[in-house]
C-alpha cells in the first residue's frame, strides 16, 4: 500500500531529493482531494516521504562526493594532506635558510672586519 502510494505522489511530480515539506504536504493533500489517499493515512504518508527525501538526498550527496574525489584524483589535485606535507616542509627548507643566512652575515661580518683590522704578522 505504502509503495503505491509513493508512486502516486511521485506521479505528481513530486522529486523527493530537492522537495521541501510544505511541498510534499501540498501534493499529499492533493492526492487527499483526488480520492487517492485517505486522509487518516496522509499525515503517516507525509512523514515516509520527507523520511524519504533525506534518504535520497543522503546518497545524492555521498554519490557527488564520491565523484568528485574520483575526478579529483584523476586529474593529480593535491588532497589537504599533501598541502599539509607540502608547507610542513616549506617552513623546514625556511628555517634552515634563515638559519644559514644567519652563519654567512656573521661570516661576512667577520671576514669584512678581517680587512679592516691590521695584520699582526705585517709588524
Amino acid at each position: 500500500m505504502m509503495s503505491d502510494l509513493f508512486k502516486k505522489a511521485i506521479s505528481l511530480g513530486v522529486g523527493l531529493t530537492v522537495v521541501s515539506k510544505e511541498k510534499i504536504e501540498k501534493a499529499v493533500d492533493e492526492l487527499v482531494k483526488r480520492g487517492e489517499v485517505a486522509p487518516s493515512e496522509s499525515r503517516a504518508l507525509v512523514d515516509r516521504l520527507i523520511e524519504r527525501g533525506e534518504e535520497e538526498r543522503s546518497s545524492f550527496k555521498t554519490a557527488v562526493q564520491e565523484q568528485v574525489q574520483r575526478v579529483l584524483k584523476e586529474l593529480d589535485v593535491p588532497v589537504k594532506s599533501d598541502v599539509a606535507a607540502l608547507e610542513e616542509r616549506i617552513a623546514v627548507l625556511e628555517r634552515r635558510l634563515a638559519e644559514l643566512e644567519g652563519i654567512s652575515r656573521l661570516e661576512g661580518t667577520y671576514s669584512a672586519s678581517d680587512d679592516r683590522l691590521p695584520d699582526p704578522g705585517a709588524d
